[in-house]
C-alpha cells in the first residue's frame, strides 16, 4: 500500500512538474513584435537610435518566468526612422511586460504574416502606343523619371520586360541602392531596375536561416509572384511575347519608361510584417514616388497593421500607395488593406479568354478555360472513361479534392479525372492525378467558388468548369453508372480569344466590401484588370509554379488582385509624371471619379461568380478608365491632417492615433466637427443602424478642387438609392481659377427598411455626379446601408 502511495505521488509530481513547465515555455517562447517609441527623447549619451534601442533590450530579463532556465537575449530585428520610429524584435511575454513599462515606448504590436494575393490590359484600358498629344502616355512620357516601388518577391531581372534601352540617367534624387550577393549582381541594375533590396530578417528570426538551396538570399525571385507584378506596373514593350503559344502579341507594362526600385519581402513561409515595415521605410527614404503592394492579411485596427502604418508614412511623405484588396471574394466583408491612405484595387475581366470545350459522351458540350499546351488527348472524337474521385476508390474526401496520395491507381489510370477545387493548388491537383496514371483533369468549382473561372498552366490536358458545369459533370457521371454505360469525355482546346463580351465582369475571387473597419469607407476603391494576365517570368520556375513542372517560359498567365493592383499602381505613376503637384489622395481621386461600371455592351458590369448584376461592393467606384483620369475636372484632395481627423471620428485613442502617425492629436475639435463619412473621399458612404425608427438622415460635407478649366461651372445630378430622399447644396459650383476649392454639403433621408431581421442590412446605392456640360463628369458613389441591430 505505501509503494502505491509513493508511486501515485511520484506521479502528480511529474504531472505538476510536467504542466508547470509546459505553462512557463509558452510564456517564454519568444514572439516578434514592432516596438514604437518616442523617437526624440533619445538621451544625448547614445550616438544613433540604434544604440539606444540595443540598450533597452539589453535591461530586459533573460532568466524564464520560473528562473529554471535563461532564454536568448532580445536583439533587434530592424529600425525604422521613415514611416515609423522604432524597431522591431523577438521577445518573451516577461520581456514584453518589461519593456512596456520604459517610459519611451509608445506602443507595440504583434507581427502578422501575410500572404500574397495570387498583355493586352494597356490596349484593354485604352493606353495607346502612339505619340499623340494629349494621350496619358504621351503627357507623362510613359512614366519617365518616376520611380515605383514593388514590395514583393523580388525580380528576375534579365527578362526582357526590364531592359533600359533608351532610358535616360537614374533620376538625380534617386538616393536608393542595389543590394548585391553571388546570385544578384551589380549587372543586375540597369537605368530601369535602379534600386533592389531584400528583408529576411523578420522571417528568419521565426522560422530559422533560409533554405538556399531552395530560396535566394537577394533580390533575385524564386517565386514568379514579383517579377510578374513588376512588369505589369513598368515593364518595357517586348514582342513577340505569349505563355506556351497563348496571348501571343506585344507586352508592356503600363508605365513603360517608369524606373523600378524592387524590395523583397516574401518567402517561402510568407510575408512578416517587420520586414513589410522595413521594406516601407526603405522605399520612402530611397525617394519612391509610388509603393505598389500586393500583398494582405488579416483586418485589424490601424494601430495593429504594419501595412495601414507603413503605407500612412509613405503617403504622408507624398507617395503613392496602392494594394490589392485580396482574393477572398465572392463573399462581403472580404477586402483587406482598407485603410483610407491606401488606394484598394480589386480585379476584373479583359476582353480575351483561353476557352475550351468539354465533350460529354450523352452528347453535351460544356465551356472551361485553361492554359495548357503540350500532347493534346489525340482526335478530338476519342473519348476516355470519366471518374468522380471522390465517389469511387481513393480516400473519400481527399481524394474528391485530388490531394497528394489520395488517389486510386487502379481507379484512375488511363481516364479524365473529376477534381473539386480547394486546399492544394489548382495546378498541383493536375500533377496528383498524372502521378496516378490519369490522362486529363476537369477542376471543377465549388459552390463558395460559383462560375468564376481560372485558367492554369497544366501540366497535363486540363480544364477549369464552373460550380454549375460541375454539378452537371458528376450528375452525368452518376447517371452514366446507375445505367451501366461508363461515363466519357474528352476536352477540346480552342486557344485564345479576343473581343470577348461582356468585359469587363468582377472577377469572382475579387474580395467584397463592406469595409470591416471603417464601413462609411466604400472599399474597394477601384477594380483594375486582373484576371489571366501575361507578364514576365522567371527563368527557373516552370508556368505552373510546381516543383515538377520543367517547361520554360518568358511570360506566364496568372490571376488575382495581385495583378490587378500593379495596373493602378503604374496609372498612378503616369498621373504623378502628368500632374507633378498631384498628392497620393488627388491620383486616388482623379481613377475614382472617372472610373465606369458599365460593359462593353453598355449595362452594368457583371459579377462573374453568379452571372448576376455587380455592385459597388464589388468594384467601389468602378473600372478604372486611365484616359480620362489624367483630366478629371475636379478632385476630392486629402492632407495627413484631414486623416488624423478621421481616426480622432473613428474613436481611435490619441495613442492610437500616434501610433499610426506619428502625430500628437487633439481630438476635441475633429469630434464635434463631424463623423467619419466627412472625410473628404471621393465616395459617400452611411450606415443607419434602424434602432425602431421610422427616418434617418445625415450629411456629408465634402471640398472639390478645380484641376480642370478656369473659368468653368458645374452642376449636380443625383441618382438616389432607392428609398432615400438625397438632396445637394448648392446645385452650381462656379469656379474661376485653377485650384480654387469650394464646398457643398449632401443631406440624405432614409426610410427603415421593413422585416429587416436582427443583424442583418440592406445596401442600396446610388450617385452624385457633377457636370460642366461638355468634358467632364465628376462622378462619386453613393452607398446606404439599412442596419438592423441585434
Amino acid at each position: 500500500m505505501a509503494s502505491l502511495l509513493l508511486l501515485l505521488f511520484l506521479s502528480l509530481l511529474s504531472s505538476s512538474s510536467s504542466s508547470s513547465s509546459s505553462s512557463s515555455s509558452s510564456e517564454d517562447l519568444q514572439k516578434t513584435f514592432i516596438v514604437q517609441v518616442q523617437y526624440d527623447a533619445k538621451p544625448s549619451i547614445f550616438p544613433t537610435h540604434r544604440h539606444w534601442y540595443d540598450s533597452s533590450l539589453s535591461s530586459l530579463p533573460t532568466t524564464t518566468a520560473t528562473a529554471t532556465a535563461t532564454t536568448a537575449a532580445a536583439t533587434v530585428i530592424h529600425t525604422y526612422d521613415t514611416v515609423f520610429h522604432g524597431f522591431s524584435a523577438k521577445l518573451t511575454t516577461s520581456q514584453l511586460n518589461h519593456l512596456k513599462t520604459l517610459p519611451h515606448i509608445l506602443a507595440v504590436i504583434p507581427e502578422q504574416v501575410r500572404r500574397l494575393h495570387t498583355t493586352r490590359s494597356p490596349q484593354f484600358l485604352g493606353l495607346k502606343t502612339t505619340d499623340s498629344a494629349g494621350t496619358l502616355l504621351k503627357e507623362s512620357d510613359f512614366g519617365s523619371d518616376l520611380v515605383i516601388g514593388v514590395i514583393d518577391t523580388g525580380i528576375w531581372p534579365e527578362r526582357e520586360s526590364f531592359n533600359d534601352r533608351s532610358l535616360g540617367p537614374v533620376p538625380a534624387k534617386w538616393k536608393g541602392q542595389c543590394v548585391t550577393s553571388g546570385d544578384f549582381t551589380a549587372a543586375a541594375c540597369n537605368r530601369k531596375i535602379i534600386g533592389a533590396r531584400f528583408f529576411c530578417q523578420g522571417y528568419e528570426s521565426t522560422n530559422g536561416k533560409m533554405n538556399e538551396t531552395t530560396e535566394f538570399r537577394s533580390p533575385r525571385d524564386s517565386d514568379g509572384h514579383g517579377t510578374h507584378t513588376s512588369s505589369i506596373v513598368a515593364g518595357r514593350y517586348v514582342f513577340p511575347a505569349s505563355t506556351l503559344g497563348y496571348a501571343h502579341g506585344v507586352a508592356s507594362g503600363m508605365a513603360p519608361k517608369a524606373r523600378l526600385s524592387i524590395y523583397k519581402v516574401c518567402w517561402n513561409a510568407g510575408c512578416y510584417d517587420s520586414d513589410i515595415l522595413a521594406a516601407f521605410d526603405s522605399a520612402v527614404s530611397d525617394g519612391v514616388d509610388v509603393i505598389s503592394l500586393s500583398v494582405g492579411g488579416v483586418v485589424v485596427p490601424y494601430y495593429l497593421d504594419a501595412i495601414a502604418i507603413g503605407a500612412f508614412g509613405a503617403s504622408d511623405h507624398g507617395v503613392f500607395v496602392s494594394a490589392s484588396a485580396g482574393n477572398g471574394g465572392p463573399g462581403g466583408l472580404t477586402v483587406t488593406n482598407i485603410a483610407p491612405w491606401v488606394t484598394t484595387v480589386g480585379a476584373g475581366t479583359i476582353d480575351r479568354d483561353f476557352p475550351d470545350d468539354v465533350h460529354l459522351g450523352n452528347g453535351k458540350i460544356v465551356p472551361g478555360v485553361s492554359v495548357y499546351s503540350g500532347p493534346g488527348l489525340g482526335d478530338p472524337t476519342r473519348m476516355y472513361s470519366l471518374v468522380y474521385a471522390g465517389s469511387e476508390g481513393g480516400d473519400g474526401y481527399s481524394a474528391s479534392l485530388c490531394l497528394e496520395g489520395s488517389l486510386d491507381p487502379k481507379t484512375v489510370r488511363g481516364k479524365i479525372v473529376v477534381c473539386d477545387r480547394g486546399i492544394n493548388s489548382r495546378a498541383a491537383k493536375g500533377e496528383v492525378v498524372q502521378k496516378a496514371g490519369g490522362v486529363g483533369m476537369i477542376l471543377a468549382n465549388g459552390v463558395f467558388d460559383g462560375e468564376g473561372l481560372v485558367a492554369d498552366c497544366h501540366i497535363l490536358p486540363a480544364t477549369a468548369v464552373g460550380a454549375s458545369v460541375g454539378d452537371e459533370i458528376r450528375k452525368y457521371i452518376i447517371t452514366a453508372e446507375k445505367s451501366k454505360s461508363p461515363a466519357t469525355a474528352t476536352i477540346v482546346f480552342k486557344g485564345t480569344r479576343v473581343n470577348v463580351r461582356p468585359a469587363p465582369v468582377v472577377a469572382s475571387f475579387s474580395a467584397r466590401g463592406p469595409n470591416p473597419e471603417s464601413p462609411e469607407i466604400l472599399k474597394p476603391d477601384v477594380i483594375a484588370p486582373g484576371l489571366n494576365i501575361l507578364a514576365a517570368w522567371p527563368d527557373k520556375i516552370g508556368p505552373s509554379g510546381i516543383p515538377s513542372d520543367k517547361r520554360r517560359t518568358e511570360f506566364n498567365i496568372l490571376s488575382g488582385t495581385s495583378m490587378a493592383c500593379p495596373h493602378v499602381s503604374g496609372l498612378g505613376a503616369l498621373l504623378k509624371a502628368a500632374h507633378p503637384e498631384w498628392s497620393p489622395a488627388a491620383i486616388r481621386s482623379a481613377l475614382m471619379t472617372t472610373a465606369y461600371t458599365v460593359d462593353n455592351r453598355n449595362e452594368t458590369m457583371l459579377d462573374e461568380s453568379t452571372g448576376n448584376t455587380s455592385t459597388v461592393l464589388d468594384f467601389g467606384a468602378g473600372h478604372v478608365h486611365p484616359q480620362k483620369a489624367m483630366d478629371p475636372g475636379l478632385i476630392y484632395d486629402l492632407s495627413s491632417y484631414d486623416y488624423v481627423n478621421f481616426l480622432c471620428n473613428s474613436n481611435y485613442t490619441v495613442q492610437n492615433i500616434q501610433t499610426v502617425t506619428r502625430r500628437k492629436a487633439d481630438c476635441s475639435g475633429a469630434r464635434r466637427a463631424g463623423h467619419t463619412g466627412n472625410l473628404n473621399y471621393p465616395s459617400l458612404t452611411v450606415v443607419f443602424q434602424q434602432y425602431g425608427k421610422h427616418k434617418m438622415s445625415t450629411h456629408f460635407i465634402r471640398t472639390v478642387t478645380n484641376v480642370g478649366d478656369p473659368n468653368s461651372v458645374y452642376k449636380v445630378s443625383i441618382r438616389p438609392p432607392r428609398g432615400t430622399s438625397v438632396t445637394v447644396q448648392p446645385e452650381k459650383l462656379v469656379f474661376r481659377r485653377v485650384g480654387q476649392k469650394l464646398n457643398f454639403l449632401v443631406r440624405v433621408e432614409a426610410m427603415a427598411v421593413k422585416q429587416l431581421s436582427p443583424g442583418s442590412s440592406n445596401v442600396k446605392s446610388g450617385s452624385v455626379a457633377w457636370s460642366d456640360g461638355g468634358k467632364h463628369v465628376v462622378t462619386s458613389p453613393l452607398v446606404v446601408t439599412m442596419q438592423q441591430p441585434l
